[in-house]
């Protein structure tokens, strides 16, 4: 008798150690911390391998959406993507009941993301940091492996999607060809680089019917006449560089963006590594996202249709780059009005009308005041990782239309393609919104 009522107590001690051990881990992954800090680090090998504007828009595009499609696999008040993009199907995702949902939305942004990059040992890195700081909270092994893999499952169909955007094709176009026709773009000091993607018009585009959908007006005709419009406008920039204040250097740097920057010492060449447009505004949606108190359903939406916004005014704006071939205020001012000036900022390697960063400003700052309305406070840190310090705007259209200016007080654009470029990235964001949905009728954000 002794002996069983020993037994009992101890399968009693066994059951209450069991339960005890048992780790509610609902509460593991709330906010948009995570997909955050896995941005972050997207950034930072986007900077390490020096992709371009609008190859990097690209990448923030097809990660962001894969972690927003698991999102939308698991809540009836957000719409799959799939089947409303161009040239994507409509998939249907079951995630079984041994998922936890964020975790799989994390895990399928970390398998799309590095699937795009070349430095893939950057973000291994950081995800098994990731995770396995994750596996401290308590969620259980099998309850992880279910999440990795559905993620992936998610991730495999972004991946066969982003495979037919015409991106791997792309690589073996051509060159551009630079002529020596009068007005044309010529590579500029440092560096003399060659033009950067020249055939980005021809990638899929996610939303637009064409890349020449929303094409701008087009920049008054050359001219190296004193009294003509082109001179001008070129004649502006050159007096704006000799005039400018401290605070509109200060903007221009803040907002400079430029993955390209050559530093030259002597006979030796080396690149400053700089965030590109797109991360910049990456960078504020999550900020944003983080003041407004995103779940990681919420945050995962804003990162997808931001990241939609970016890729498709890198299209339209890049067709239009390369139809007009405009030449860059630093050519045109060094062979008309002064040999030796120098933009305050570097001159990037493609052809000058529109301003990219106009129209991805435009269009980001449009799909950001439609997720959280434009008179949204943003205290934007951006740059404080690149030394530069932080800027506060009271809405998302003020920081985008600062972001444009830069442009032209740094030396590097004429203001036509800066206006024009600000109306093209407002129209073509505008329409995305009109072609996709993200919630059904009467939900609101969260």
């Amino acid at each position: 008798m002794r002996t069983l009522k020993y037994m009992l107590f101890s399968g009693i001690l066994l059951i209450a150690s069991s339960c005890a051990k048992q780790v509610d881990y609902s509460q593991a992954i709330t906010d948009g911390q995570y997909i955050s800090e896995a941005q972050d680090r997207i950034t930072e090998v986007i900077i390490h391998d020096i992709f371009s504007p609008p190859v990097a828009a690209r990448i923030y595009t097809y990660a962001s959406l894969a972690a927003y499609e698991v999102a939308a696999s698991v809540d009836p008040n957000y719409l799959s993507l799939m089947g409303q993009l161009n040239g994507s199907e409509k998939v249907t995702f079951t995630p079984s009941e041994k998922v936890y949902p964020p975790l799989a939305s994390l895990a399928a942004y970390y398998y799309v993301g590095t699937g795009l990059i070349f430095s893939e040992d950057m973000m291994n890195e950081h995800r098994d940091a990731t995770f396995a700081a994750l596996k401290e909270k308590g969620i259980p092994d099998d309850v992880f492996e279910a999440s990795i893999a559905f993620g992936k499952e998610v991730g495999d169909v972004i991946k066969a999607y982003s495979s037919k955007d015409n991106y791997h094709q792309s690589r073996s176009f051509p060159k551009f060809t630079v002529t020596a026709d009068e007005g044309t773009w010529q590579p500029t000091p440092p560096a003399y680089m060659e033009a950067i993607e020249p055939h980005w018009s021809k990638i899929r585009t996610f939303v637009l019917d064409s890349a020449s959908q929303f094409r701008p007006l087009p920049p008054p005709p050359f001219s190296t006449e004193p009294g003509s419009e082109f001179y001008k406008v070129a004649k502006e920039v050159y007096d704006m560089d000799r005039s400018a204040t401290q605070e509109q250097k200060d903007i221009a740097l803040f907002w400079d963006c430029n993955p390209y920057k050559m530093n030259v010492k002597g006979h030796v060449m080396f690149a400053e590594k700089k965030i590109t447009p797109g991360g910049h505004w990456m960078s504020i949606a999550a900020i944003a996202s983080k003041a407004a108190g995103k779940d990681w359903k919420g945050i995962a939406e804003v990162f997808a249709m931001t990241g939609i916004s970016l890729n498709e005014a890198f299209i339209s704006c890049w067709e239009e780059k390369y139809r007009s071939n405009l030449i860059r205020p630093e050519t045109y001012i060094n062979q008309h009005i002064d040999e030796q000036w120098v933009p305050l900022l570097q001159t990037p390697p493609f052809p000058e009308h529109t301003s990219g960063h106009s129209v991805a400003s435009a269009a980001s700052a449009y799909t950001l005041a439609h997720l959280f309305g434009d008179e949204f406070h943003i205290v934007d840190s951006s740059e404080v990782a690149y030394g530069l310090p932080v800027r506060e705007y009271d809405s998302f259209t003020q920081a985008a239309e600062e972001a444009a200016l830069s442009r032209f007080y740094g030396g590097i654009h004429y203001r036509p393609a800066i206006e024009y470029g600000i109306t093209e990235g407002r129209d073509l964001a505008a329409f995305i919104w009109t072609k996709v949905d993200t919630k059904p009728k009467n939900v609101a954000s969260n």
